[in-house]
């Protein structure tokens, strides 16, 4: 039985980001979520938005004239299509993506090397945790900024009809190669759900 799937054939938020039919662990961000860190972070010069799926956040971080690359891995009908962000030694300026669930850790050590400025990763809060990321990530190369958000995201599969909430935690995990300072806890106001919940 499928688990992305209620009894009564709806689709149901999911509480882990289970793979739908249209490829590996694609889950469209909510816009509202992207539009949350572009009201409170600055990107000068070019943003690649490295796993773009069918460009839901590529689509937002352009509403303020920056230019974006988009690519993915998989053909989602968006963008550069077959870029392997863990194997690639394409830079940018600023690198911001919402990665795969199971590739979250690769994705930090390519995306610090591969950032000239700004690296931005859309992760559950438990990504804090855990022995292994506290020995090779945040010991080694911890992130500036952690927004995290007042409210909760929900991520449906493509084509899923919205409504209700998630239930798990997330954050904006932000490297600032220009900043100075140890990382900084954060929260994002509330009402960044409603104000842009329906704006594209």
């Amino acid at each position: 039985m499928d688990a992305t799937y209620n009894l009564n054939g709806g689709f149901k938020p999911t509480m882990k980001r289970f793979a739908d039919l249209a490829g590996p662990d694609y889950f469209p961000t909510p816009a509202w979520a992207t539009h949350a860190l572009m009201e409170n972070e600055r990107f000068r010069g070019e943003i690649w938005e490295c796993a773009c799926g069918d460009g839901a956040m590529s689509r937002v971080l352009a509403r303020d004239g920056n230019y974006v690359r988009s690519s993915d891995l998989y053909n989602r009908g968006f963008g550069e299509i077959g870029i392997d962000f863990n194997a690639t030694k394409i830079a940018a300026d600023n690198i911001v993506t919402n990665p795969p669930y199971n590739s979250a850790e690769g994705f930090v050590h390519s995306g610090v090397k591969l950032a000239r400025k700004k690296f931005a990763l859309l992760l559950r809060l438990a990504f804090l945790e855990g022995a292994n990321r506290a020995n090779t990530i945040f010991a080694k190369c911890p992130p500036s900024r952690v927004w995290v958000f007042s409210e909760r995201i929900t991520f449906y599969p493509a084509g899923a009809v919205q409504g209700g909430s998630g239930t798990t935690a997330y954050a904006w995990f932000v490297w600032d190669k220009e900043a100075q300072t140890q990382t900084e806890l954060k929260w994002f106001k509330p009402g960044y759900k409603a104000k842009f919940s329906k704006v594209s």
